[in-house]
């Protein structure tokens, strides 16, 4: 982690290298390693530990070496903006930022009001639903706050975030332990129980998937990196084997200490921290201050995904292939001004919208959760495709970091991390041997839908204006 100071080398674009090795490896557990999905997941229940293994093996590493190689073959600002053009052209690069960016806008609002419930569980038991909503329009807008001032001190949210989830994941699971060992198991954790089922815990398994994704969001601000072709695979490397360790260490943890029945999607990770410590005096206190360590990882994760983000929106704005709205960077800072505070507009909307429609903040936090996370997963589907095409049609262009095994392994990776993609987006409206609840799918899919629409529409405007200006 590291200070600017007024001698911090530049670019010919003026951009500041202000992101050095660790910053980046901590800015990666930051994206990836998410507190609030950790119940979701946990209540698949015991087969749980295996599905994490299962995509581990076949789906987080070889997504962690494609990024490595896309992210050290082409650093220039943008990320997955510039690896999409430079594969399928401008149409499908507007495609994807749109896309990514209107992601984070509509995720924002579920982390928020998830913030705000544990908020709520944490100080104020009978706020409701309304101030809640309050409250996670407040935070987004400290977000927005965030993204906007100089990366050397926005950098600072996720650096701090990331040690502080270690820091919670690690006493979650250590404190589970100790507490199992006392009081017996929660769960059933037989070898027979941990093996993979497919039953309705398909339903969750898309949220495994999604907990592993953001490795290519550093290389938003490729050109704030002091030397990506050197950090960029050991940050990769360094910060995947620890959010591995992360994320299993915490599922166990949860599971060990809280039966399931009892395993809200919210209150998850309070309830396991009370259970573990007791709920007054220093086990309180220890509660009180882990919860508040929760809350600022929430604020953390959106902040890094809103850094990473706005700035390939705000990159593919100012090359014409999106609305010249989002283009305006901040006259200092050189930060995406303009595409920041339009995220808070969509963001305080949405949840105002959502508001509505839910009668609690698990509900609120759920329809929210598989609408956003449908519309942020589809954009993967371009990166890996643009992985596989650039291997074959850039192949003369000099790699500092290339995944093993040569053309045919670029083809083995590339089509399985597409299809762990597929499966997500699939399982997060329909589970396999289930019949189809519409009334739940329904509103989802009509939502991504009318995403992709609104994105079309804008791609077409922003192309007819440009073509006319010529």
């Amino acid at each position: 982690m590291t200070t600017l100071t007024e001698n911090s080398p530049t670019n010919e674009r003026g951009f500041k290298k202000v992101l050095r090795g660790l910053d980046m490896m901590l800015f990666s557990i930051c994206a990836i390693l998410t507190i609030d999905t950790l119940a979701p997941s946990a209540a698949i229940g015991p087969s749980t530990i295996s599905w994490w293994i299962i995509t581990l093996i076949l789906f987080f590493i070889p997504y962690g070496l494609i990024t490595a190689e896309l992210g050290t073959t082409y650093p220039e600002q943008g990320g997955i903006y510039i690896w999409v053009k430079k594969a399928f052209g401008d149409r499908w690069a507007a495609r994807t930022t749109w896309l990514y960016w209107i992601n984070v806008a509509l995720w924002m609002p579920s982390v928020y009001i998830l913030f705000a419930g544990m908020f709520a569980q944490l100080f104020f038991p009978d706020m409701s639903l309304w101030m809640k909503i309050i409250l996670a329009i407040v935070m987004c807008w400290i977000t927005v706050y965030i993204d906007i001032v100089s990366l050397d001190i926005g950098k600072w949210v996720p650096n701090l975030g990331a040690i502080l989830k270690g820091l919670v994941v690690v006493v979650l699971g250590a404190g589970a332990i100790i507490y199992a060992s006392h009081h017996g198991i929660a769960n059933d954790l037989s070898l027979s129980s941990v093996l993979p089922t497919i039953n309705a815990g398909l339903f969750f398994l898309p949220v495994i998937v999604y907990n592993f994704m953001g490795f290519e969001l550093m290389s938003g601000a490729a050109e704030e990196m002091e030397n990506p072709g050197r950090d960029i695979p050991k940050a990769i490397i360094t910060a995947g084997v620890l959010i591995t360790f992360f994320y299993l260490f915490a599922t166990v943890g949860i599971l060990l200490a809280l039966p399931l029945e009892q395993l809200g999607l919210i209150e998850g990770v309070i309830d396991t921290l009370r259970i573990l410590f007791g709920e007054s005096g220093v086990g309180g206190l220890i509660v009180l201050i882990l919860g508040i360590a929760v809350l600022f990882s929430f604020l953390a994760n959106m902040v890094t995904w809103t850094i990473g983000a706005n700035r390939s929106m705000s990159e593919a704005a100012s090359e014409g292939e999106m609305p010249s709205i989002f283009s305006k960077l901040h006259p200092k800072y050189l930060t995406p001004l303009s595409a920041s505070i339009i995220t808070g507009i969509v963001s305080s909307v949405v949840i105002v919208l959502y508001g509505l429609l839910a009668t609690t903040a698990e509900d609120l936090f759920w329809s929210l959760f598989a609408f956003s996370s449908m519309v942020f997963l589809l954009p993967y589907l371009l990166l890996f495709s643009s992985f596989l095409k650039l291997r074959l049609s850039d192949p003369d262009r000099e790699r500092p970091y290339r995944v093993p095994g040569g053309t045919l392994g670029a083809w083995i990776f590339s089509i399985i991390c597409i299809l762990f993609i597929i499966q997500a987006i699939v399982f997060f409206v329909w589970v396999p041997g289930q019949e189809m609840d519409w009334g739940y799918a329904s509103p989802v899919l009509i939502g991504v839908i009318i995403t992709l629409i609104i994105g079309e529409i804008m791609i077409a405007l922003t192309k007819q204006k440009s073509e006319s200006e010529v």
